[in-house]
């Protein structure tokens, strides 16, 4: 049972629960006390010593009711009991089994042949049909269906009835099994399943999303917000923080005849980046604008100011929005233009340029990273390369983040190469995880 629970442990650590070793250790110990007869006593102990949080508890119910679920195996009924005392008393294991009735029998050979036909080792819904055939293998199955194959071709009114009796026990059997499948697969696949979209939706060009993904892709990137948060908003070591504070360090240590026990060190400031965000929003770059600001508004805690610029055919501040809306709210209104003074017309970066320029230069410090996202692409109009020069010299560093694939950026009406030069950094962006990548280097101390 030990081995049981161990298991059972690893389930729950799939489905997103985190056991330490500590808690595994003190689920064996309460189990090994209370004993395993009573299902719901079991049920308690484990939840007490597995499950912190309200979200953690409610996974443990559904594995435990998966994992620990009782096989309902029922003896057979009267008129096949009658069936099988007329039946001669050959054939395979499983028809005997069957006839026999004897469903705790039936429910040991399903837990035996689930173990060697390694069930437990299925990852993806496409494997039901592998781990089907296996799991009826080891039950011997083909014995069972040579049976029903004798007897029918026996003939005579009690064969077909013997026949046709085994049939219908066939039929359950397959039932039970593809359940049991289908119980091993939501807890031992479910998350490897949702770690394999979640891997393939990381790399996804954002412009190709359906609506149906946005779901999923919000989830995506709350873990992913919680990892930079994690990464980039613990305190350095007090090894790493400094050179040595000698003053500090005799005053701390004079209780020790001033033997440095306790070593003192200068702490280094940590400032927080502040960010200004240009966002090209028309329809071909919308969906990796939606993500990005996603992304930086919900590092509040780790960005210390944020002032975010909408254009398309004029720019627009839009950072009152953030104020006013809930993040998701104030990116769909500033991507439609709801309530804004934005032209979505043709996109014209050298007018957007010049107006940032004009109103909102103020903003730019030797503290200020400069984000701009956008194709580039300004129908063969004036690029005023000469502003972002402006704007290259007056910020700490300004990062040009393009959807496109860099083999389109010297193509048509693209200005890529005249901006270029004025970037400290130009980067391809077009998944989540590039997004990710970028916003990790702009968090880096």
């Amino acid at each position: 049972m030990d081995r049981t629970l161990e298991q059972f442990v690893t389930v729950l650590r799939r489905s997103g629960v985190r056991v330490s070793v500590s808690e595994t250790m003190d689920a064996v110990r309460a189990a090994a006390l209370t004993g395993y007869e009573d299902r719901q006593l079991l049920k308690d102990v484990l939840a007490a010593s597995l499950a912190k949080s309200q979200p953690e508890k409610r996974i443990f119910e559904s594995c435990f009711d998966l994992y620990f679920h009782v096989e309902g195996f029922g003896g057979s009924s009267a008129a096949e009991r009658r069936i099988a005392a007329s039946a001669e008393p050959s054939g395979a294991p499983l028809t005997q089994m069957l006839l026999s009735g004897s469903g705790s029998g039936l429910a040991l050979a399903f837990q035996e042949a689930a173990r060697a036909s390694g069930i437990k080792d299925i990852q993806y819904p496409f494997q039901r049909g592998l781990y089907m055939q296996k799991l009826l293998q080891a039950l011997g199955l083909d014995g069972l269906n040579q049976d029903i194959q004798s007897q029918a071709a026996r003939g005579g009114p009690q064969s077909d009835a013997l026949a046709k009796t085994l049939e219908a026990m066939r039929d359950d059997l397959m039932d039970q099994a593809r359940d049991l499948i289908d119980r091993q697969l939501d807890l031992f696949a479910s998350r490897r399943y949702d770690e394999m979209l979640e891997r393939q939706l990381n790399h996804t060009n954002l412009s190709a999303l359906e609506e149906r993904d946005f779901i999923r892709m919000q989830t995506i990137v709350q873990r992913l917000v919680k990892r930079l948060k994690d990464r980039y908003s613990r305190r350095p070591k007090v090894a790493r923080r400094g050179q040595l504070d000698l003053k500090r360090t005799m005053r701390r240590n004079i209780v020790y005849g001033g033997i440095p026990f306790d070593p003192q060190w200068k702490e280094r400031r940590i400032e927080r980046p502040e960010v200004v965000v240009l966002c090209d929003v028309s329809r071909s770059v919308s969906n990796v604008v939606r993500f990005l600001l996603l992304i930086l508004y919900s590092l509040n805690e780790v960005i210390s100011r944020i002032r975010s610029f909408a254009f398309c055919t004029n720019l627009v501040e839009v950072s009152a929005c953030f104020g006013k809306y809930p993040v998701h709210e104030a990116i769909s209104r500033i991507l439609s233009g709801e309530g804004l003074p934005i032209v979505l017309r043709k996109t014209d970066y050298g007018r957007s340029l010049a107006e940032f320029k004009e109103r909102h230069s103020d903003c730019l410090s030797k503290r200020a990273t400069v984000i701009i996202l956008g194709d580039a692409r300004s129908n063969f109009g004036n690029p005023r390369t000469d502003i972002l020069r402006f704007i290259s010299e007056r910020c700490k560093r300004l990062i040009w983040l393009n959807p496109e694939s860099s083999l389109l950026w010297e193509s048509g009406d693209s200005e890529m190469k005249k901006y270029r030069p004025y970037c400290t950094l130009v980067r391809e962006c077009s998944t989540l995880h590039h997004l990710e990548l970028v916003v990790g280097s702009l968090l880096h101390r």
